[in-house]
């Protein structure tokens, strides 16, 4: 083979080098343009069904979460006092003023009356031990509706009081066990308020026992069965019953006779 036909060969051998090698790099760039659009592609279009799922599901997690704080801070604000008399009862002013007296402090009854110490009143006493409206007053879903009711319709009684505010009518402790279905010393004579020194529930017995020093025992049930309430007051000075027939009861300091809580009970208003 003589010398030009070698380099004619090798000048040959470079084109086709030169050409598989362009043809590659074209290969290559079309398939780098391929993925570029794709992703273009891919972005501009819409979401799948998944993804949306992801989304929707996220926002409905996201409500719950509020919606559960919100409840779950609501039911705490609806066991203490000023919800009472913010939202459910705007008459109910009275009722909180004594509840945020002062035991061995002068105060204000729930009808204006000026009582000489708060702790005849039961509501600053139960309130010194951290004891809300509904620790006494345990809601019942039947009562909440009537009084839900009765608040949005303006049917309920009223009484006014001697600094001219109106108040709602006292309950009587049947009223206040009513929905409850339970015996009326069990109001407070439960495991739960009243119990003796050993931690066992208090009975009526041992009120015997405790008021045995005082010549007329409150707690001898000497006239059949009386209520708690006929001497402890929540909301107002305490009243000693037994002054209603017997000059000679024993009165405690800040409590007043059976005489004088009538003569402040107000009348009711038509």
């Amino acid at each position: 083979m003589t010398d030009e036909n070698k380099a004619a060969e090798t000048v040959s051998a470079d084109e086709k080098l030169d050409s598989a090698g362009a043809a590659g790099a074209g290969a290559s760039g079309v398939a780098n343009d391929s993925c570029a659009a794709g992703a273009a592609g891919a972005a501009g279009a819409t979401p799948s069904p998944k993804r949306c799922r992801r989304k929707v599901t996220a926002v409905v997690a996201t409500v719950a979460v509020v919606l559960v704080a919100a409840g779950a801070g609501f039911m705490v604000w609806h066991d203490q006092p000023s919800f009472c008399n913010a939202i459910c009862h705007t008459p109910m002013d009275g009722y909180l003023t004594t509840y945020e007296s002062t035991p061995g402090e002068a105060a204000t009854d729930k009808w204006g009356n000026q009582v000489a110490d708060a702790s005849s009143m039961l509501a600053p006493v139960h309130a010194q031990e951290g004891i809300t409206c509904v620790g006494c007053h345990v809601p019942q879903m039947s009562e909440q509706v009537t009084e839900g009711l009765g608040w949005l319709t303006g049917s309920y009684s009223v009484v006014q009081t001697a600094d001219e505010r109106f108040v709602p009518e006292e309950k009587s402790l049947s009223d206040l066990i009513a929905a409850r279905g339970i015996a009326s010393e069990a109001f407070c004579l439960n495991s739960g308020c009243h119990v003796n020194d050993d931690g066992s529930t208090m009975t009526r017995d041992d009120l015997v026992e405790k008021t045995s020093y005082m010549k007329r025992n409150p707690h001898v049930q000497e006239h059949g069965e009386v209520a708690c309430s006929e001497c402890h007051k929540a909301h107002r000075a305490s009243t000693v019953y037994c002054s209603k027939c017997h000059s000679d009861a024993t009165i405690p300091d800040g409590w007043i006779s059976y005489k004088e809580a009538e003569a402040l009970e107000p009348t009711a208003v038509e």
